[in-house]
């Protein structure tokens, strides 16, 4: 067993309160215990981890959005995705996936990421450009490509990351959400004049991914969501064979068979029982029929992973999702303290549309449209700035509290990084209030400074890469 292998593994164990999982060092020096010794990776394998994550990081992402100019959307074409219409009773179609917009991000070069030619022809006509993945006949042989992919199962996204050819990083990224249309003849001519492409499931036309948030403000619905609160929804029918389709569609084909995946899971919540357990094995099942070999990864560690090399994968890492947000505090890539709590960009949505009497859909679009939580212009801002410093407060709140009550957590003799990044932490000024909530609490971690991730929607499934590839690697 390699040293990351054996360093992820007892991390894995540890348990998220802190029990037994360090002893605290003092200025003298105090060993810590063997179960948290024995879990750190090597000097060398810490080293090594570290440089490749550097290299793999090195270039800027630059974004190529589909479009149907540029031939990322495909015109109303009616598909399967793949292998994934087997799922449920979505109705088969052409064998090569036509839903092939959504957004997609490289660094290290874009390459041909663009170049898969013609999807094949779909209901709607004849749709260009492909899914954004370029593929091989034996891809596993290309010089200095390792096998390995990252997917970030969000609330609001989902994005999966793989090395490209150019030894940088393309993700591609999709709204995890869908809205159903009645199938009739005008419905059909409208998705194909607005070359919107949509599958068949249950005699309803069904629209995923960005065009179904898209099309859910144009009519004024809500678009239906496979996750609720960071977890698969309980309460909708077709989270199941939905969430399939778009995972199947952003991670593109499998490299090669038994592909390691890491994908990003929630850990349990403080503040409201989940069942981690019953959602994790359900997206190990998704994966392991499309041929991977999964390996769960806690969203906050992720984070650490994507963000901290440069500190030697210590620090704490938060991932500002839509359902909750979670914290990884880590210690030289242990994750000494991780834990959830169950509000994040949706709660925000659903308060500000609660006080000011519109949708959360409409909430999520005043957001997202440009407001400065540090300058509040409105009525509608000021809405928007009272949850987000409620929500920071009450993040910071409980990393302290659970310090607190934890008996064997390392202290760190210097100060560190908090690393944000997600969807909900895209908002102007986030830093700035996060850092003013800071000061506010007497922290028990000394903090050199509050930055967000580089590039925020994206950084999970980075970090997931990252441990895929470190592991394959090794």
């Amino acid at each position: 067993m390699s040293d990351f292998e054996r360093t992820y593994q007892v991390a894995a164990n540890v348990p998220t309160t802190g029990d037994a999982s360090a002893e605290k060092t003092t200025q003298g020096g105090n060993p810590m215990t063997e179960a948290f010794r024995s879990a750190q990776p090597s000097a060398d394998a810490l080293e090594r981890g570290a440089q490749f994550a550097k290299n793999l990081s090195q270039g800027t992402l630059s974004q190529t959005t589909g479009n149907p100019t540029t031939g990322g959307v495909t015109g109303g074409a009616q598909g399967s995705f793949g292998s994934a219409g087997s799922s449920g009773n979505v109705e088969q179609g052409p064998t090569t996936s036509e839903f092939t917009g959504g957004r997609q991000f490289s660094s290290g070069g874009l390459g041909d990421s663009e170049s898969g030619g013609n999807a094949g022809e779909g209901q709607g006509g004849a749709p260009t450009g492909g899914t954004g993945w370029q593929t091989e006949q034996n891809p596993a042989n290309r010089a200095g490509l390792r096998l390995g992919k990252g997917l970030d199962i969000g609330t609001v996204n989902l994005a999966a990351a793989v090395q490209n050819e150019k030894g940088g990083i393309t993700i591609k990224l999709e709204r995890n959400a869908f809205i159903d249309i009645n199938s009739d003849v005008y419905s059909k001519r409208m998705l194909t004049k607005l070359k919107v492409p949509y599958v068949i499931h249950n005699g309803k036309m069904i629209v995923l991914g960005d065009a179904a948030f898209e099309l859910s403000n144009i009519f004024g619905r809500e678009t239906r969501r496979p996750m609720k609160d960071g977890l698969i929804s309980p309460n909708e029918t077709d989270a199941l064979p939905m969430v399939k389709l778009i995972i199947e569609k952003v991670l593109g084909p499998i490299q090669a068979p038994g592909e390691p995946c890491f994908f990003s899971v929630p850990a349990p919540s403080i503040d409201k029982d989940n069942n981690i357990i019953y959602h994790q094995g359900l997206f190990e099942g998704i994966l392991r029929k499309l041929g991977y070999t999964p390996k769960a990864m806690n969203e906050g560690h992720a984070v650490v992973f994507a963000e901290l090399a440069e500190q030697n994968f210590t620090g704490i890492g938060i991932s500002c999702g839509g359902g909750m947000f979670n914290i990884c505090v880590s210690y030289k890539t242990i994750p000494a303290l991780s834990f959830s709590i169950s509000r994040g960009g949706d709660w925000i949505d659903s308060n500000v549309a609660t006080v000011l009497g519109i949708t959360a859909a409409r909430a999520t679009y005043l957001k997202e449209r440009g407001v400065d939580i540090t300058n509040p212009t409105c009525r509608e801002d000021e809405a928007i700035v009272i949850y987000y410093r409620n929500l920071i407060n009450y993040t910071l709140q409980n990393i302290k509290a659970k310090f607190e009550v934890a008996s064997d957590m390392p202290e760190f003799r210097e100060p560190v990084d908090i690393v944000c990044s997600g969807g909900t932490s895209m908002i102007k000024g986030f830093e700035k209030v996060f850092w003013q909530e800071l000061q506010n609490i007497k922290f028990p971690i000394k903090v050199a400074k509050v930055r967000r991730a580089a590039e925020p929607l994206t950084s999970v499934a980075k970090g997931c890469l990252i441990a895929a590839a470190i592991s394959e690697q090794n």
